[in-house]
């Protein structure tokens, strides 16, 4: 599937992947919507791509905020084709004996909460088309414990199921799930590990993380007919393989 004039929703599009994966959409040819809390940062990045972007603040915790940002890209794009899933949250980074509990709470309803309000809200306007594609951020925490990060773990683990449960009841209506576990990258919630000094991950040097526009290529190389045999599953940007069918390598 070629993303020429397609609509294609970002969340967490104000920076890191998600404003890569704008300039990479709207470089193919595609139409952006970008929902990020970031008012200003989502200004900024519509006014360096142009007329294929929109800019529409407004917090993935909320449904109402992203039914409202599909509700933006149906009115000014005249529909949705595909959502990309990648609004995403780690801090603050803490054991889980001495976690603040709403704090652990918001994590949760950003990283999980947040996913199922974006496929949940998509689902009619995509169904109507007669298909879309939904791609959401993983991670190598969904499948694993990390110290200190109880709430990462837990609400990625749940967002990787809630790919696999949208495929199983939605692909014979044409929806295309898909997650990407990119592995670390150097955005600014790599800082936010750093600074926590808890757990190997944060012991990395950043020559260690990939850069941004790297799962940026490969959120749109998904969106084509080679990652078919993928849909329902999760894509690794760890497997060389993937590297390569991408063009990283």
């Amino acid at each position: 599937m070629s993303v020429e004039g397609k609509v294609v929703l970002i969340t967490g599009a104000s920076r890191g992947i998600g404003a890569e994966a704008a300039r990479v959409f709207a470089a193919a040819g595609a139409r952006v919507g970008l929902m990020a809390r970031s008012a200003d940062s989502l200004s900024d990045l519509v006014a360096e791509i142009g007329s294929a972007a929109l800019a529409i603040p407004g917090d993935v915790s909320r449904y109402d905020d992203l039914a409202r940002a599909v509700e933006t890209c149906v009115n000014g794009f005249g529909g949705l084709d595909i959502l990309i899933n990648n609004a995403g949250a780690v801090e603050p980074i803490a054991h889980l004996g001495k976690a603040d509990p709403d704090a652990w709470g918001h994590v949760i309803d950003i990283n999980l909460k947040g996913v199922f309000y974006g496929m949940h809200a998509a689902l009619p306007a995509m169904k109507a088309a007669g298909g879309g594609t939904v791609l959401t951020i993983s991670s190598g925490a969904a499948h694993g414990p990390v110290e200190a990060w109880s709430h990462y773990c837990a609400s990625k683990a749940g967002a990787a199921m809630l790919t696999r449960c949208l495929d199983k009841e939605e692909r014979a209506n044409g929806i295309r799930a898909m997650g990407l576990s990119p592995g670390t990258v150097a955005t600014q919630m790599q800082r936010e590990i750093k600074a926590s000094g808890i757990n190997p991950v944060s012991q990395l040097d950043w020559s260690d993380h990939i850069p941004a526009d790297w799962p940026a290529k490969a959120l749109l190389w998904m969106c084509g007919s080679e990652a078919d045999a993928y849909i329902g599953e999760e894509i690794s940007l760890r497997d060389e393989g993937i590297r390569a069918k991408v063009g990283l390598i």
